[in-house]
């Protein structure tokens, strides 16, 4: 499941240091987080779809290995971020 354009620019806006900034690290967890949100609400209502579930996996994979990039290379931005988007570590 993919984010709409007027999402993701909202989330650019938010996150990034500019409006075109799509690739800094804290737009592309923030962007990350909004789909395992809504991944999440997906697996929730279909159970049995394993698909989206190994697909909700990769996600937060990709999204934790970020995370422990930006916590390496910027902790003060790390822990800005983990408060903004309410996520846990």
């Amino acid at each position: 499941m993919s984010l709409s354009t007027k999402k993701k620019k909202e989330i650019i806006n938010k996150f990034g240091k500019n409006k075109d900034d799509s690739g800094s690290t804290e737009t592309q967890v923030a962007l990350l987080t909004q789909r395992v949100r809504d991944l999440t609400d997906h697996v929730n209502i279909h159970i049995k779809d394993n698909h989206s579930r190994h697909g909700l996996v990769k996600l937060v994979s990709q999204r934790r290995r970020l995370m422990k990039y930006l916590q390496r290379t910027n902790p003060e931005s790390y822990v800005e971020l983990t408060n903004k988007l309410k996520i846990r570590k």
